[in-house]
């Protein structure tokens, strides 16, 4: 074929692919209503990334890059192997003199789809197109100078690559905690010349093993197009090898992003709306692909590597499942997940369960990563999820993961970001319901606390407090009636540590005292971590999830627990932003010292339920969504945890959420869409109709659900779960005789007991 031919096809090509995009994107589908874009700008800590993936797959990629605003693309990623890490292995094409293991590139056109990617690189002498599959994907490179050799550079930062004759490249790249990503590459064409990149040169040398193993591949001039498939594995290159034949038989890229595209409509369309902005219809599909981000399945023809001992297992049928932050994700991304694909919720407690046994000590995990359990944050709250689980009627080992949820409490210690046995502060907490704060000139005792992460002891002591309760939950449901009735005594420690001159909850020290003088903005610390964490006291407030109704008893009753509520969202910061962010970089996305950037403010804007003043949870929710989601790069208020955040924008897009995961009940907030139907699996529906709904009729004017007359701003799991409907009569004008009244506030445990 001669070389005008060649730019011909390539140009025909990239002609017809562009047609094939136009053709495919349908305003009514759910796919390209999400824009991976949004929130790729942060307010000031990190980003959204625009993650290229199929749901809850091994495999993900992003540009490596700072954020949107940055002018340089480093190199191509070939799997990314946590939630905003960098990629591992790395891709750099190349027509020129220096080449290095990874090239930096100026980047143009760039397009971004969840299941398709292109851009143009090096002021338009590579043109890139690439789409995933599970566990393998295909890179379509066009070289657009001719009289140039055409390369191809394939990086390990650490670790060993070797390549062949033909252009076959594996090896694998060195994780932490003995843990290894494989990798087996093949590219359509046949490369002219092949070795090793030493001292900036191409060896004749077929492998390499240390820091930049770098393999080159060198194609002919004139070579126009090259197309790679390739496969990675976290068990051996001969698995990667099989999970590339396995689920790429070709190098069809177009037939690839299809197949890609309709597996994303399947899973988005378990939530269906009609109605509604489009602008609403993109958070929302956004939000819910987020959700799919995490956790991944990373079970390979049966098999999975677990960082968790170091061991390759079989899965029995069971995938496994891993990088789960369940400090972020317990909150609503888990009982979305029950909602919307309970099948996938039960594989990933079991996951849970084999983790617990693989780590030896069989204590639930809190942090699991691909590296294993990081043990990041604080508290135990898987115990959450199992809860949950359990008492929405899914049915597991429950026996086996109330132990392993008992043992992580009661055996490890509680201190933040520790995977060390209890020690003396934890004994400390058995014995007197708090964790000790430290006074501003004492020094740190116990050397399970983490230097910089302290120890956080409101925090722990309101989070303790909660899983505690959960394990009540779930002793309760097998039976357990003594074990049931301890746990739930220590599910009210967080009284231990409420301040009833102040109303909030206050540090003090191991003699009983209060850290005085005290001020619930800025005490603490960076992130507060002396005594909160990441939040300030203002925040932590509220972060008795189990039990509101006790916590406005404390208050002193319905008013003055919805005065200290308005107050959160009235307070100013006090300070200048400058000086606030500085020691709260997490604590952005302000209504006053509420923040919408951070996991522990979720469930705060649906208290007023509980007091009798359900519009104000409808007013407030409309608010912060309307300020702080929206479709644009700066879209998103705070730190996305892949899924944690967006779980909570997607339920209250909708117009409930689950304030207290462990309660099979949801909190009615104010929909923005006038029909959703969520499909909860077996053909069941459940839908809500929300009448005259607009941005300014955001107020329920009264209900109706499943045919009956329905007083109540929650409703039960019960109620919805073999499906049904709730009819909302929607004004502009709050109605607030709806929703109040005795025995109308949503569930906590001292209505429970009552």
């Amino acid at each position: 074929m001669s070389l005008i031919k060649k730019i011909f096809c390539v140009i025909i090509g990239c002609i017809l692919y562009g047609c094939f995009l136009e053709k495919t994107i349908d305003a009514n589908s759910p796919i390209d209503c999400v824009n991976p874009y949004m929130g790729n700008i942060s307010h000031l800590l990190t980003p959204t990334y625009p993650t290229i993936h199929l749901p809850n797959s091994m495999l993900r990629v992003y540009p490596e890059r700072t954020d949107f605003t940055s002018d340089l693309l480093h190199g191509l990623p070939l799997i990314v192997t946590s939630h905003r890490g960098n990629s591992a292995f790395n891709l750099s094409p190349y027509q020129g003199n220096d080449i290095r293991p990874v090239i930096d590139y100026n980047y143009d056109q760039e397009k971004i789809y969840p299941y398709y990617y292109e851009v143009v690189l090096d002021d338009g002498q590579l043109e890139i197109k690439f789409a995933p599959s599970h566990q393998s994907a295909l890179y379509q490179i066009n070289y657009v100078q001719p009289d140039k050799p055409a390369d191809l550079l394939v990086n390990s930062s650490n670790g060993y690559i070797q390549v062949s004759g033909e252009g076959h490249v594996s090896g694998y790249q060195q994780l932490e905690n003995a843990t290894r990503v494989y990798l087996y590459l093949e590219p359509d064409v046949v490369p002219a010349e092949v070795g090793i990149l030493e001292d900036g040169k191409i060896s004749t040398n077929t492998s390499y093993k240390g820091l930049n193993s770098c393999a080159v591949l060198r194609f002919a001039p004139g070579t126009s197009k090259v197309s790679l498939r390739y496969g990675i594995s976290f068990i051996s290159e001969e698995q990667a090898r099989k999970n590339m034949e396995r689920e790429l038989p070709d190098y069809d890229l177009q037939l690839l992003a299809l197949k890609g595209r309709e597996l994303w409509n399947r899973a988005l369309s378990s939530i269906e709306v009609t109605g509604g902005s489009e602008q609403d219809k993109q958070v929302l599909y956004t939000s819910f692909y987020r959700f799919f981000e995490r956790p991944v399945c990373i079970s390979e023809d049966g098999r999975y590597f677990s960082a968790f001992d170091g061991k390759v297992h079989e899965d029995n049928g069971m995938p496994f499942y891993t990088d789960d932050w369940i400090w972020d994700t317990y909150r609503a991304s888990h009982p979305l997940r029950v909602l919307v694909d309970e099948k996938t919720e039960l594989n990933i407690i079991d996951s849970y369960l084999r983790m617990a046994e693989q780590m030896g000590t069989m204590w639930m995990p809190t942090f699991p990563e691909i590296t294993g359990d990081s043990r990041r944050m604080n508290s135990n709250h898987a115990v959450a999820t199992i809860a949950d689980a359990a008492s929405k009627g899914l049915s597991f080992n429950l026996e086996k993961a109330y132990e392993a949820c008992r043992k992580g409490i009661e055996e490890k210690t509680l201190a933040p970001w520790s995977a060390a046995p209890s020690g003396w502060i934890d004994e400390f907490y058995k014995k007197n319901g708090y964790i000790p704060a430290l006074q501003p000139y004492e020094q740190e005792t116990d050397s399970n606390v983490h230097p910089f992460e302290k120890r956080q002891p409101i925090a722990v002591t309101l989070g303790t407090s909660y899983d505690q309760w959960c394990l009540s939950r779930i002793a309760e449901i097998l039976d357990k009636d003594e074990e049931s009735a301890y746990y739930l005594r220590c599910s009210y420690n967080y009284r231990n540590v409420y301040n009833s001159a102040t109303c909030f909850f206050h540090p003090k020290d191991k003699l009983g005292k209060w850290i005085e003088p005290f001020n619930y903005s800025y005490s603490g610390g960076q992130g507060a971590r002396e005594y909160y964490g990441e939040n300030n006291g203002w925040i932590y407030r509220w972060d008795v999830p189990h039990n509101v109704a006790d916590l406005i008893a404390l208050m002193g009753g319905n008013e003055q627990f919805v005065a200290n509520l308005d107050q959160t969202f009235r307070e100013p910061l006090g300070t200048s932003k400058y000086e606030f962010y500085s020691q709260f970089p997490d604590h952005t996305g302000n209504v006053g010292q509420f923040s919408m950037a951070n996991e522990p403010s979720l469930h705060i804007p649906y208290l007023y339920n509980y007091a009798g003043k359900p519009w104000k949870t409808q007013k407030r929710i409309r608010q912060l969504l309307k300020t702080w989601f929206r479709n644009d790069l700066m879209g998103i208020p705070g730190d996305e945890d892949g899924g944690g955040m967006s779980a909570f924008v997607v339920f209250s897009l909708l117009g409930f959420y689950p304030v207290t995961p462990g309660l099979p009940a949801y909190n009615i907030g104010s929909p923005l869409f006038p029909s959703t139907k969520i499909n909860l699996g077996s053909g069941k529906l459940f839908e809500i109709e929300a009448k005259n709904v607009s941005d300014d009729n955001k107020y329920i004017q009264s209900a109706i659900l499943n045919g009956e007359k329905w007083e109540k701003p929650w409703f039960s799991h019960e109620d919805i779960k073999n499906g049904g409907k709730l009819v909302l009569i929607m004004g502009n004008r709050p109605n607030k005789a709806w929703g109040v009244g005795i025995g109308m506030q949503p569930p906590s445990a001292d209505k429970l007991e009552k």
